[in-house]
């Protein structure tokens, strides 16, 4: 077997290492072990277990050496802006805490206190948000686990390091803090100071494709894999995913929808776009590949139809996408949710919330469950409608066609109600885009593939993408 190439991939409700290899211009992948991913409440806190998800990793990393693969090398990729702290010794200061942990409650307020919105923007470039890594920070300014931190790493950061013993910082994943100055492509040194944060834990910032080490001793000996490469890849698992997108170099702006827990909706650039007009538009500019731009809306996505579907499972009236989808394409319901409302974030219900709101806004209320799932996904389409809306006055160009990638891009209905709401084609898939951006990125770092045109080439070999054209009202 040629060059095998492992993806550690870790989401907000599971984790997978994934291996794959090129065959004839074509990527192979193979899915050697998935976990499960929780969120675990201790004191007055939310945290991700890292120690467990670090022993699933090597697990994955186990089974991939029984397995005879010839591995290259591994990539690892995260979900955004969470970060774990290291002491002077090395050591992990606490598991990191979760994004939608209420400690950054009100740090908005307290940033503007500090930092003008205009100029803020036009230096970072990204949505402020109080889940942000800026905010987390401020919310433990001061604290003794603060002051006794001697890096900051981030997510996929802080595996990378406990695989190798080399602390720095990916430049995607970085991008995602509030904290980068977007043009200079580095931390926004200026920030750091105005808001009285430690500038030592801020390392060096390392572009996708940068070795970063190879497996420590004891961990090259317990997974069986040898002295393996670590490749920093594009960390952050979107701009993993927008370089798996099956476009055409030179098509102009390449506009993606990374539909999952949340729903990433953008466009590729090459530089940020850092006007009051993007601003107020809620546009933010995260790191790609490559050292490009996502210029993207951070919008909520399937998050409330897991919460859904979770909920129903738990009362006992369990359903299946392929049971409900259906359904709902069947409903006639016409109301709409604002799905970035708060009230959506994480209620004790989600089904009382949609319903709630029907009522107060004098929609019609959902009576089963169909109609909910329809409503839903209305609101969502009719969210990315209002995002193209605003993000037209700023590109010269309107995109062709929307790529949506990821695990949401099977929702059928929600790729059909999509092209509706927008009147341009969808191109749905693929389906593991994540995965295959965090292999093939490592496979240009090895010298199988030359460049992004290249790999997105191989993409378009690999996948055939589902087209939804848009219906006429």
């Amino acid at each position: 077997m040629s060059k095998v190439y492992l993806a550690a991939d870790f989401g907000g409700g599971s984790g997978r290492v994934i291996a794959g290899w090129l065959d004839e211009g074509k990527l192979t992948m193979e899915e050697v072990h998935r976990f499960g991913n929780r969120q675990v409440r201790l004191g007055d806190h939310v945290y991700w277990d890292f120690p467990a998800l670090f022993e699933d990793m090597k697990a994955g990393l186990k089974k991939a050496a029984s397995k005879g693969y010839s591995v290259e090398s591994i990539g690892v990729d995260t979900w955004g802006v969470d970060f774990g702290l290291i002491d002077r010794d090395g050591q992990l200061i606490g598991n990191p805490v979760c994004y939608r942990d209420e400690r950054t409650a009100g740090m908005t307020e307290k940033l503007f206190a500090c930092l003008n919105p205009t100029e803020h923007y036009a230096t970072t470039g990204i949505q402020v948000m109080e889940i942000n890594t800026l905010a987390q920070l401020l919310s433990i300014k001061g604290t003794a686990q603060l002051e006794s931190a001697q890096r900051l790493l981030f997510m996929p950061d802080l595996f990378s390091y406990f695989l190798t013993g080399t602390a720095n910082n990916e430049y995607c994943i970085a991008s995602t803090s509030e904290l980068l100055d977007a043009r200079r492509r580095d931390w926004s040194w200026e920030t750091i100071e105005a808001l009285g944060l430690p500038k030592h834990i801020f390392g060096e910032i390392v572009m996708p494709g940068t070795v970063r080490g190879q497996l420590r001793d004891e961990i090259a000996q317990e997974t069986g894999l040898g002295k393996v490469k670590v490749i920093a890849v594009g960390s952050h698992d979107t701009a993993s995913a927008v370089a798996a997108v099956p476009a055409m170099e030179g098509d102009g702006a390449t506009a993606f929808l990374s539909s999952g827990t949340w729903s990433l909706l953008g466009f590729e650039l090459a530089e940020p776009i850092l006007s009051e007009e993007a601003r107020k538009a809620e546009f933010t500019n995260e790191g790609g590949v490559g050292g490009r731009i996502r210029f993207l809306q951070n919008i909520t996505g399937l998050w409330i139809m897991q919460r859904l579907m979770a909920e129903w499972k738990e009362r006992g009236e369990e359903q299946s996408f392929a049971q409900i989808l259906p359904a709902a394409e069947k409903a006639q319901i016409t109301s709409l949710i604002p799905v970035a409302d708060a009230a959506f974030m994480n209620p004790a219900s989600m089904e009382k919330a949609i319903c709630d709101y029907c009522a107060e806004s004098q929609q019609q209320v959902p009576q089963t469950k169909a109609e909910t799932v329809r409503c839903v996904l209305r609101s969502l389409a009719s969210k990315y409608r209002e995002a193209f809306d605003g993000v037209e006055k700023i590109l010269p160009q309107k995109p062709s066609r929307l790529h949506i990638i990821g695990g949401g891009s099977q929702n059928n209905l929600l790729n059909q109600l999509t092209a509706d709401a927008l009147g341009i084609p969808v191109w749905a898939g693929p389906v593991e885009a994540t995965a295959m951006g965090n292999i093939l990125v490592q496979a240009m770092a090895a010298g199988e593939i030359a460049d992004m045109s290249e790999l997105r080439e191989v993409v378009r070999r690999s996948v055939t993408p589902k087209i939804f054209e848009p219906r006429k009202a």
